[in-house]
């Protein structure tokens, strides 16, 4: 998410970082620069086409517009964006060392670069908090799910404030010191090395993020642990006879059927969120601390390679996203399914009560 084109690899240009001028150009034809422009060509492809997909899903299937369905549709617009907008033009950047769209480009590209980096983070946390609320507080919750205009009072929220973080200071930093310090063909932000600045964004941006995404991710996996608990006790008692009879005869029975079920559900939220957290640790850490590092130090005691490797796991994390709504919601696949191949939707019954029925023959 954290694709600070702008401030990354393009930043260190004309600073003695991982780009120095006609030097980039050298270095990357050395290297191949055909595959180079291949790959970054078929990033974009795969940014662009699966995010897209994300949000046709959510337009074509009125089943997947749920509250927190919203939240994931305001991170596949991000990812878009950024796949659409900031990849494409860091292209001819990255390979020829000079960027050549411009000063004012340059500006509203370093804007909507940073935009679309911290509305990501804001968004995971807002999903986190959102399943934080779905699985603690659930019938305040449900009862809360019909109301979207607060949840678009939400995503709105979420892009202000993630413009108010960098915005500003990309607009009017040079006008409040005096000068600019951006070198003729070069694109990065005035703040890139100004340590005070960057560990003050990078708190906001990412280090309270994520130990609140992490708290909110292991309430939820001890709540349901202990919901999951509580409901196989009452399932187990309640099954003296065959579950058929049990169902006919006892009105507890009736209610362990529906507190299995949640179980099932629960565990989805847990396990989904987990693997969204566990990516977004995964491409954010390694780059935030290292701009940290290389801030203090100028640019001078960390090795390129490192800084560039965790420069493009940013890149990669928004062609992932797309991924990992398929394999951790079940509605995301059908919708993709329905919309790629209608002829072979095929919609199987679901067992909830496999997970439980596995757990009740181990007990015995």
């Amino acid at each position: 998410n954290k694709r600070r084109c702008s401030g990354g690899i393009q930043g260190c240009s004309g600073s003695g970082g991982a780009l120095n001028g006609s030097a980039a150009a050298g270095r990357f034809a050395a290297a191949g620069t055909a595959a180079l422009g291949a790959l970054m060509a078929l990033l974009i492809a795969v940014t662009v086409a699966g995010n897209a997909l994300v949000m046709l899903a959510f337009v074509a299937d009125s089943s997947l517009r749920t509250q927190n369905n919203f939240f994931l549709l305001n991170l596949a617009i991000s990812d878009f964006l950024v796949g659409a907008f900031c990849i494409p033009l860091y292209v001819p950047y990255v390979l020829t060392g000079r960027w050549i769209f411009g000063r004012s480009l340059c500006k509203l590209w370093l804007v909507v670069d940073y935009l679309l980096c911290t509305s990501s983070v804001f968004n995971i946390v807002l999903i986190s908090y959102d399943r934080f609320l779905s699985v603690t507080r659930a019938v305040a919750y449900r009862a809360q799910q019909g109301n979207t205009r607060q949840a678009v009072l939400k995503m709105v929220l979420v892009w202000v404030l993630a413009f108010l973080l960098y915005g500003p200071a990309i607009i009017s930093w040079e006008y409040i010191s005096g000068q600019s310090i951006i070198p003729t063909g070069e694109c990065y932000a005035e703040f890139f090395y100004n340590w005070y600045f960057l560990m003050t964004a990078s708190t906001l941006e990412f280090f309270t993020p994520f130990i609140s995404v992490m708290f909110f991710n292991l309430s939820i996996y001890l709540n349901i642990q202990k919901r999951t608990k509580m409901r196989l006790d009452v399932f187990h008692e309640v099954h003296n006879q065959s579950f058929t009879e049990e169902m006919e005869r006892s009105p507890e029975a009736k209610i362990s059927l529906k507190c299995c079920k949640e179980t099932g559900e629960d565990h989805k939220v847990a396990k989904s969120l987990a693997i969204i957290v566990g990516i977004f640790g995964i491409c954010w850490a390694p780059y935030t601390l290292l701009m940290i590092i290389r801030a203090g130090c100028h640019g001078q005691c960390i090795s390129e390679f490192w800084y560039e490797t965790s420069f493009w796991l940013l890149w990669v994390n928004s062609a992932v996203n797309p991924v990992l709504y398929p394999l951790c919601h079940s509605s995301f696949r059908r919708a993709f399914v329905k919309l790629l191949c209608p002829k072979k939707l095929k919609i199987q019954p679901h067992d909830h009560f496999a997970p439980v029925k596995r757990k009740l023959k181990k007990k015995s």
